[in-house]
């Protein structure tokens, strides 16, 4: 491969506008293909043969009115009551508009001066456009608000409205550019990783849209596709990219330092992406279509991101020649220093204190990830948005007139077909006697009279810890057989399960993977189980970072939200997936140039100094930028992107000082010559892979390694 990717680098170098030209063309007609046929946006949380999603199938089929999207309007008189009048008026508007099937009557609060308003729809909330509904929702209680009631909005649809995209990816692009022109000195080096990852990104994004025509893709895939591909894209670039100005401050032309560039640090960079995409494929082992297509989406992107570092970066370094040097260093003899003599220093002192430095890693990373030994999962609800927003207010307004447990209440679905109509009465009397239970609403027929709905109001909140255990004492005492119960809080309850039951396979699946190919990567036992090892525990400490931050509340207020909240169980699939691989990528960089250097010199010791110093100040940016794109991602509205980016930086910001620069060579240094330990009957059978390539293409492939320590 090493030899091929030379030759495409340099080619590409030599003929720059050939590539970029075919790389125009490749956005522009993804770009153009989306418009035209891409598809839209559709979360699908099915759960087969759960309770919640059983009852869901029996109230599609039998009561079509109940099984579609649903709305909330919350009507609160500042003085008085509420008019019964208006109301009835503000419902007749609400029966109307396009889609609904149902309003139901008014319930009014016991003081009478809040009333919810319940609109049904005929379809799923995926087949609304959500922006557009609320406005017509607005529009058409507009008596209620001229009459001076205070008017907010709930339920799926109001939910479902996500804020103005772009302050995230242009925060995260502003950052890159700063970090990039500091680490270089030169506009031109600074903003080629960027167009070059702008350029997957986009031929990237397009492609998940394409996706969206064939099969679902959820309405977060495209943000986390953007936060991974715009991070690893540049990262990607800037690897190649350093390594070119290695080649020119060697004297190297510019073909032959882009050539060499492409078949050393580019090679590096196709494996790195393809530990993300190993990484990602483990979302299909959650068996849950939203987390799948998390996977294919932001696989989809990486890829185009790799293929762009390595096709489209060489011709644009060509196009740039000696540009990308500062420049003081594009004169004639001047000395440019790849090295880091700081890094290298660093390096040197933890290897003659190893024991030290490890235990002191250690301590850090494992008190920082204590905390996630309580964390509590557990999708986020309206509880959990800024007071600013209509959600929240209805929230509130709902739990003060209503109390909490109205904002989740259990719908119990009895199938009449398997049950008896006259168990009814019996069923509602022991469902209003279970604890946590406030009350239950008459049985209510089907059309067709095979099936009834019951309706529990819990006393708990959604996301209230006690919620679960009232949804399990029913389900384990009161239903006879062909009754389910749905839900909000009943989902929640299944899908929260679900996810962490599947959480730990997933992790097994993925280290697994990961350790089989950088085994055949690196022909070595022990360098995979120590890169395995410092991932996950630097996936752990993110994660006790991320309780203390959200559930703790220990930075709330900073990041917008009201109080603590419980972390997203819909983020550890996919936030396991994406750190895995991402911290594979750093591994994958550092360990290329230190395995170059063993190869070369046989030194173990000195080639893990040499490889950091070679890759410690390179590694650094690329984090610090992927750090600083990952907290843009932070300030999202949505919470889950939020979680996701807060924890997505802290392991990164973790992975690239206390991993790399403190674990990794304390580690290395204690195991010396053992790092590359391969059993020979092993080193026969696996075949001969260098992510690292060759610097030399006339030698690529040929390396000879030193013997192992027995």
């Amino acid at each position: 491969m090493s030899r091929l990717l030379y030759r495409l680098g340099k080619a590409a170098a030599m003929r720059p506008w050939r590539s970029v030209a075919v790389w125009v063309v490749l956005v522009g007609a993804m770009a153009g293909l989306a418009g035209v046929a891409g598809g839209a946006l559709h979360d699908d949380y099915t759960q087969s043969g759960s309770g919640s999603q059983k009852a869901r199938d029996l109230l599609e089929e039998r009561f079509p009115a109940l099984s579609g999207a649903d709305a909330r309007v919350v009507v609160h008189a500042r003085t008085g009551r509420v008019d019964p009048g208006a109301l009835a008026a503000a419902g007749a508007r609400l029966r109307t508009l396009p889609h609904v099937s149902a309003v139901d009557p008014a319930l009014l609060s016991p003081d009478g001066r809040t009333a919810l308003l319940t609109v049904r729809y005929s379809v799923q909330v995926t087949e609304l456009a959500p922006k557009e509904t609320v406005d017509r929702l607005k529009s058409a209680t507009r008596n209620l608000d001229a009459a001076g009631y205070q008017i907010e909005f709930g339920g799926q649809v109001p939910e479902n409205v996500t804020a103005p995209g772009g302050v995230a990816e242009g925060v995260g692009i502003v950052a890159a550019l700063v970090v990039l022109f500091l680490a270089f000195g030169s506009v031109v080096a600074a903003g080629l990783p960027l167009a070059v990852a702008l350029a997957g990104l986009g031929a990237g994004v397009s492609g998940v849209t394409l996706l969206a025509a064939f099969t679902d893709v959820s309405t977060t895939a495209p943000t986390l596709a953007v936060m991974v591909g715009l991070g690893v894209g540049i990262d990607y670039a800037l690897f190649i990219l350093t390594r070119h100005r290695e080649g020119l401050a060697e004297g190297l032309d510019v073909p032959e330092a882009a050539g060499r560039a492409i078949a050393t640090a580019g090679q590096s960079v196709i494996f790195a992406g393809f530990t993300v995409l190993l990484a990602l494929c483990g979302l299909v082992l959650s068996r849950n279509p939203v987390y799948m297509t998390m996977g294919f989406a932001t696989g989809l992107v990486v890829a185009f991101t790799v293929a762009s570092a390595v096709t489209l970066l060489p011709a644009v370094l060509g196009l740039a020649g000696r540009r990308v040097l500062r420049r003081r260093d594009r004169a004639p003899g001047a000395t440019v220093h790849a090295d880091s003599p700081r890094v290298r220093r660093w390096a040197e002192h933890v290897g003659r204190r190893p024991w030290a430095w490890l235990l002191a890693g250690l301590v850090l990373m494992t008190t920082l990830a204590a905390p996630a030994l309580g964390m509590r999962t557990w999708p986020s609800d309206a509880s959990s948005e800024p007071e600013s927003n209509t959600v929240r207010r209805a929230y509130d307004l709902v739990a003060d007139g209503f109390g909490p447990g109205a904002n989740g209440p259990l719908i119990v679905a009895v199938d009449l077909r398997k049950t008896g109509a006259d168990t009814l009465p019996a069923l509602r009397d022991r469902i209003a006697r279970t604890d946590g239970v406030v009350s239950v609403t008459p049985p209510q027929l089907s059309p067709g009279r095979d099936a009834a709905v019951l309706v529990a109001t819990p006393r708990y909140g959604p996301q209230d810890e006690r919620a679960p255990a009232v949804v399990d004492r029913i389900r384990a005492h009161d239903l006879p057989p062909g009754a389910e119960i749905t839900g909000l809080t009943a989902a929640y309850v299944d899908l929260s399960r679900s996810l962490s039951d599947r959480l730990w396979p997933m992790i097994g699946a993925v280290v697994a993977t990961s350790f089989v190919m950088l085994m055949l990567v690196f022909r070595s036992l022990v360098a995979p189980l120590k890169a395995a090892a410092m991932n996950l525990l630097s996936i752990g400490a993110a994660y006790g970072v991320l309780t203390a931050v959200f559930q703790w509340g220990w930075g709330a207020g900073l990041l917008g939200l009201p109080h603590g909240v419980p972390v997203s169980s819909l983020i550890l699939l996919p936030m396991f997936a994406v750190l895995f691989g991402v911290s594979m990528d750093y591994e994958v960089f550092l360990l290329s140039r230190v395995r170059e250097e063993w190869l070369r010199h046989g030194d173990a010791r000195g080639s893990v100094s040499s490889g950091l110093a070679a890759t410690g100040r390179v590694i650094s940016s690329a984090a610090l930028i992927m750090v600083a794109v990952f907290l843009g991602f932070a300030a999202d509205p949505g919470l889950v992107i939020k979680q996701m980016g807060v924890g997505l930086a802290v392991a990164v910001a973790l992975d690239a000082t206390v991993v790399r620069l403190v674990l990794v060579p304390a580690a290395m240094a204690l195991l010396g010559r053992a790092n590359w330990w391969l059993p020979k009957p092993l080193a026969r059978v696996l075949p001969e892979i260098g992510p690292h390539g060759s610097p030399d293409a006339a030698d690529a492939g040929h390396e000879r390694e030193p013997a192992p320590a027995r």
